[in-house]
């Protein structure tokens, strides 16, 4: 099988997977009603995913690519914000749409299922390389550099932090406020100082055994 047969085929179970958990529950969803979704045994679901919580794993992972290949098109006159707000723009076509909705009800879910958190902060920990070499390459510093990989996992965090609070205010119908303005407000607070001046000095006065 191609790895784009094997992506497609991962990400129809992925959907099945979070449509029966939306409407059955988790404990009542096994990988046999997955794979019956999508017209395949339980074996065929087992060998793509170790758990069916991690079933999800395909959906979140398509939020997230979706944010970082924004962050790759930021130029370097424009602060992050000003990026964001001129270019990003949640999915527009219908099947992006439908995704975005799933990855806001996996996260609502994982509030009170321990194997979806788990699977939720995995995909954010696992966006931190990916990070660390957009940001290698806006600082021209090492994507292994200790500053990058803090900005990364900051940024990560800032990412989870609000589809936390975005999904929080849809499963409780509270009136959903901007969802591009709410992650410009987690990315400068995770990217403060990001600018490569201030992260040069910083780098050199650490070098130079000055604790501030």
């Amino acid at each position: 099988m191609s790895d784009r047969r094997r992506s497609l085929l991962r990400l129809e179970i992925s959907r099945a997977a979070v449509g029966l958990f939306r409407a059955h529950g988790v404990a009542a969803t096994s990988g046999e009603r997955i794979g019956a979704e999508v017209g395949l045994s339980a074996r065929t679901v087992w060998r793509y995913f170790r758990t069916k919580e991690s079933c999800v794993e395909p959906v979140l992972h398509r939020n997230v690519d979706h944010v970082v290949a924004t962050l790759r098109r930021w130029p370097p006159e424009r602060t992050l914000s000003e990026h964001l707000l001129a270019e990003y723009r949640p999915p527009a076509d219908p099947e992006a749409a439908a995704d975005a909705d799933a990855v806001l009800a996996v996260i609502a879910l994982s509030r009170t299922e321990p194997g979806l958190r788990a699977v939720w902060l995995a995909v954010h920990e696992r966006a931190e390389p990916v990070l660390a070499e957009v940001l290698a390459a806006r600082l021209a510093r090492a994507s292994d550099d200790v500053e990058v990989r803090v900005h990364a996992a900051a940024i990560a965090a800032a990412l989870r932090i609000s589809g936390e609070d975005l999904a929080a205010e849809v499963a409780e119908g509270a009136t959903v406020s901007d969802p591009v303005a709410r992650l410009c407000v987690a990315l400068r607070a995770a990217t403060h100082g990001v600018g490569a001046a201030a992260v040069t000095t910083v780098h050199t006065d650490v070098r130079a055994g000055d604790p501030e």
